[in-house]
């Protein structure tokens, strides 16, 4: 049997194993996924050393840079260019194991927001500095939009402060992406600080959380007439490409 899985923590939020676990009963394929809940990334090899039928990991919040130092390479067309790993490919060779780090969050955001976007969004407010800020970073580059991380503290160039955010950066920022935990299940009463009354129908929020299902960030833009998207397609189309990159 196949092994594959997730390291995190907390993981009590994640849906990744309840869909490849299905994904692997729906299609007959001999295989689990098990979740790794880690309480620091010290912990990592082990995870590797005890579990010699595993094939491929998925990574989430701490981690997703942390691993970088335990892996062997980088896909220079995703993880090292982002800076953030969510998917490692295992690869046994006799005694040997080789490590391959990949960036899937990048496909996953950047084919979930496109058809969202429109010619008037031009300059986006990444909330969240952490490795999936970075995967969406590049993602709206790709498609054209320039982007400010926003951080609770200055971080160096290209990084404001929640308190330099004022209603004029909000109309100039049509796009605005939430990459933090805040709001998370269960604490499903906490948004980002922001002036959402400065909110438009032009705006877009996107959040990269998906339980619960309508974050209050997404109700507060709602409010203002703005269209928000959750993350839970982009958990899909991520989830779609580690199957492939750990299968091709």
């Amino acid at each position: 049997m196949q092994k594959y899985g997730l390291i995190g923590y907390p993981l009590k939020h994640s849906f990744s194993i309840g869909y490849f676990n299905e994904k692997f009963r729906a299609e007959n394929i001999d295989a689990e996924y098990v979740n790794y809940e880690i309480p620091s990334i010290e912990n990592f090899m082990e995870i590797i050393e005890e579990n010699p039928d595993l094939n491929g990991l998925n990574v989430t919040i701490p981690y997703k840079e942390q691993v970088i130092p335990y892996l062997d390479e980088l896909d220079k067309d995703t993880a090292k260019r982002i800076g953030a790993v969510n998917v490692i490919k295992i690869i046994r060779q006799k005694s040997k194991v080789k490590l391959v780090g990949y960036n899937s969050d990048i496909i996953g955001f950047t084919k979930s927001i496109q058809p969202l976007l429109q010619s008037h969004h031009k300059n986006a407010l990444i909330l969240g500095t952490g490795g999936a800020s970075k995967a969406v970073y590049y993602g709206l580059l790709d498609l054209g939009i320039k982007s400010t991380f926003v951080s609770r503290s200055k971080k160096g160039p290209n990084t404001i402060t929640y308190e330099e955010i004022t209603p004029e950066l909000i109309e100039k920022n049509a796009v605005i992406v939430n990459s933090t935990p805040v709001g998370m299940y269960p604490k499903v009463d906490y948004c980002p600080f922001l002036p959402y009354k400065s909110l438009t129908p032009r705006h877009l929020l996107y959040d990269l959380l998906y339980n619960p299902n309508e974050t209050l960030f997404m109700k507060k833009g709602q409010d203002q007439g703005a269209t928000t998207k959750n993350g839970l397609e982009m958990l899909l189309l991520q989830a779609f490409a580690a199957w492939e990159i750990w299968n091709k």
